[in-house]
C-alpha cells in the first residue's frame, strides 16, 4: 500500500474540492432548507465524470475504483456540501449492477448514472427488520413472466429524485430457519402501486428520506439483478462500498470542522491572545485532528482492499466506525471552540450535527460493527 497518493488521484481531489468549494456550504444550506436539490452541484460533478469515476469504461464510466469515488465524497463534506446520494447511486448501486447485472442491464443503467443524467435510490431497511436482513418481509412473488412486489421500505433516500430504486425483497425462505432468501430487482419510482410517504427529520441536506409502499408492483423478469434467491450475497458487492463512502464522508465533515475550529481560534482573541494558545481548547482540537487522520487511514486501506478484489468487510466496518466516532468529535469541539457562536447559523457548524450524528446510526449502526468485530476480528461468540 502506497500512502502517497498517485498523480492522478491528487489531481482528482484538488479538482473536486474545487468544484465544491465554488458552491460552499452556504450555497448546500440554502438549498437543503429551501427543500430544494443539489442537482447543481451534481451535474457540475458529472460533467467533469466525478459521479461515474468508479463505473467500468466500457459503460461510460471512469474506469478508476471506490478509491476515488472516496476522494470525490470527502472533498464534497470538506467543502461542507456532503452528498448523500453518493454513497447510494454510484458506490452501492452501480457496484452491484456493475458486477452481478446482466449485459443488458448494465447497457440501460450504468451509462445515464455514471454520466449523472439519472440516479438510482437503494432500499433494503424496514420498520420491523433494521438490521437484521433475515427478517425482510417486502415480498417479490412470481407472476407469470414477472413478479409481483408487496411491501414496505423504510428511511430511503433520495427517491425524489431516482429513476428507479434497487430494492432487496424476500423470494423464498427456510420454513424451519425462517431466513430469507432474498433477490434485488430494479423497480421504476413511478412504477404503478409504488408510493411513498416522506418522513420529517432534523437534518440540514437536500435529500429527502422516505418511507415506501409496494402494493402490487409489477416489474417484468428483466428486472431480476443477478441470481434469484442470492440477493443477500450480491448486495454485500455495494455495502462495503457504502461503508467506505460512508467513512468518507464523515472524514470530510471531520475535516470541515477541524478547518473552523483552528480558523476560529487564532482569530478569537479575547485576553490579549488568540483563544488558541490554550491547552483547554488546543488539545482537544489536536486530539480530533489526530482521530480523524487515523479513520482517513482505515478508510484508505478499506478502499485499497476493496478495489483490488480482497476482503474488505473488516476494514470498512472499521472504517465506517471510526470515522463516525472521529467526525462527531471534531464537530463537537469546533462548537465548543466557537462557544455561543457555535449555534449560531452564519457559522455553519451546528447544521452539520444532524447528519454527523446519523452518520454514526446509518448505514449500519456503530454497535453492530462492533458486533462484527467481536465475532469476525475476535473469535468472540456471536451477540445477536
Amino acid at each position: 500500500m502506497d500512502f502517497q497518493e498517485s498523480d492522478e488521484q491528487l489531481m482528482l481531489r484538488q479538482a473536486a474540492a474545487g468544484i465544491a468549494s465554488g458552491f460552499g456550504h452556504d450555497w448546500f444550506v440554502r438549498t437543503a432548507r429551501a427543500g430544494e436539490r443539489s442537482d447543481e452541484l451534481w451535474q457540475a460533478l458529472a460533467k467533469q465524470g466525478f459521479i461515474g469515476v468508479n463505473t467500468p469504461e466500457a459503460y461510460g464510466g471512469g474506469g478508476m475504483g471506490i478509491s476515488e469515488l472516496s476522494i470525490v465524497c470527502e472533498e464534497m463534506a470538506a467543502a461542507g456540501c456532503p452528498l448523500l446520494l453518493m454513497l447510494v447511486s454510484p458506490a452501492i448501486c452501480a457496484s452491484i449492477i456493475a458486477r452481478h447485472g446482466s449485459e443488458d442491464q448494465r447497457e440501460r443503467w450504468l451509462p445515464p448514472m455514471a454520466s449523472g443524467t439519472m440516479k438510482m435510490a437503494f432500499a433494503i431497511t424496514e420498520p420491523d427488520a433494521g438490521t437484521n436482513s433475515h427478517r425482510i418481509s417486502t415480498s417479490a412473488t412470481r407472476d407469470g413472466d414477472g413478479w409481483v412486489m408487496r411491501g414496505t421500505k423504510y428511511y430511503i433516500s433520495g427517491v425524489d429524485e431516482s429513476a428507479a430504486v434497487l430494492v432487496v425483497a424476500r423470494t423464498g425462505g427456510d420454513p424451519e430457519s425462517g431466513r430469507a432468501e432474498l433477490s434485488l430487482f430494479i423497480v421504476d419510482a413511478d412504477a404503478p402501486g409504488l408510493e411513498r410517504s416522506l418522513i420529517p427529520v432534523e437534518i440540514v441536506a437536500p435529500e429527502k428520506q422516505f418511507t415506501l409502499f409496494f402494493d402490487g408492483v409489477r416489474v417484468g423478469a428483466d428486472r431480476l439483478v443477478g441470481t434469484e434467491g442470492n440477493g443477500l450475497r450480491q448486495v454485500f458487492v455495494g455495502l462495503n462500498p457504502e461503508r467506505i463512502m460512508t467513512a468518507a464522508i464523515s472524514n470530510g465533515i471531520g475535516r470541515y470542522a477541524l478547518a473552523k475550529g483552528a480558523a476560529y481560534a487564532n482569530q478569537r482573541n479575547v485576553w490579549g491572545v488568540p483563544v488558541g494558545t490554550y491547552q483547554g481548547l488546543a488539545h482537544p482540537l489536536a486530539k480530533a485532528k489526530v482521530e480523524v487522520e487515523l479513520a482517513r487511514l482505515m478508510t484508505q486501506k478499506a478502499a485499497w482492499l476493496y478495489d483490488r478484489g480482497l476482503e474488505a468487510g473488516e476494514a470498512s466496518n472499521m472504517a465506517k466506525y471510526a470515522a463516525g466516532e472521529a467526525a462527531i468529535a471534531a464537530l463537537d469541539q469546533a462548537i465548543q471552540i466557537h462557544g455561543g457562536n457555535g449555534i449560531a447559523s452564519e457559522f455553519g457548524l451546528a447544521d452539520m450535527w444532524g447528519l454527523a450524528r446519523l452518520l454514526r446510526i446509518a448505514p449500519v449502526s456503530r454497535e453492530m460493527v462492533l458486533n462484527y468485530v467481536s465475532q469476525h476480528s475476535l473469535g468472540l461468540p456471536k451477540s445477536y
